[in-house]
């Protein structure tokens, strides 16, 4: 790894954590010696990078510190192609073509050595076999997720009877073959996976959800977790 290249690693290491990472973690993230990342730490330091510690206690980033845009590695550059050509396939009227969008303007921002790793990738994702067959807007689902709206949905299970609900949306998922509406269900008194697919008809309404979106996330993580261990 070139040395401009592992100062950048740092920096990025340090950003991720909201703790001291102390050299040795950092020495072991990027397979160097700790001596090695003392002096890139001082380096940087010298180049007021706000990096606040010392050896044996560890290093902070200050939580304000920005670094110019798009100075990413070959390595993080194919992850970003990769995720965009995923979402380009997923046929959202919204989310596709702004993932070709995004894909043509890194293009033209990154220096002209790492451009082949956005032009010819050396990954990429098959073409999708089944497309979705959504009546539902997903556009709407996702103002619903960022807004805290209430959804009042009329769903068709997989034997084809209907219901009505009241759903709280808290995150918009994307399979293989179908999107899926992770959301607390007023009627079951749970949390619930809606295909979009499936679903007849979705309303936005005028009612907020009581409680905060990163506390729903997290108290669906948990429930997950909970399914997952009883189900092995």
């Amino acid at each position: 790894m070139r040395r401009a290249d592992r100062l950048f690693q740092i920096i990025q290491l340090l950003r991720r954590s909201t703790r001291p990472v102390t050299g040795a973690a950092l020495a072991a993230e990027l397979e160097v010696s700790t001596r090695t990342v003392y002096r890139d730490i001082a380096t940087l330091m010298a180049q007021r990078v706000p990096i606040t510690g010392e050896p044996g206690f560890g290093y902070l980033l200050d939580a304000e510190y920005d670094m110019p845009p798009l100075m990413l590695t070959q390595v993080e550059l194919e992850a970003i192609v990769l995720g965009a050509q995923w979402v380009a396939g997923r046929d959202d009227p919204l989310l596709s073509p702004a993932a070709n969008n995004l894909l043509a303007k890194i293009v033209t921002v990154v220096p002209a050595h790492l451009r082949p790793f956005v032009l010819a990738p050396s990954t990429g994702v098959p073409p999708r076999l089944v497309p979705d067959e959504d009546v539902v807007d997903a556009a709407m689902l996702r103002a619903a997720i960022r807004t805290r709206s209430k959804l009042r949905l009329v769903y068709r299970d997989q034997h084809g009877a209907q219901t009505e609900r009241t759903v709280w949306p808290i995150l918009l998922g994307y399979a293989e073959a179908s999107r899926i509406l992770i959301a607390w269900c007023e009627t079951r008194q749970a949390f619930r996976h809606f295909r979009t697919d499936r679903m007849v008809a979705a309303e936005a309404l005028d009612q907020r959800i009581p409680h905060a979106k990163a506390e729903l996330h997290q108290r669906w993580e948990e429930w997950r977790a909970a399914e997952l261990s009883r189900s092995r």
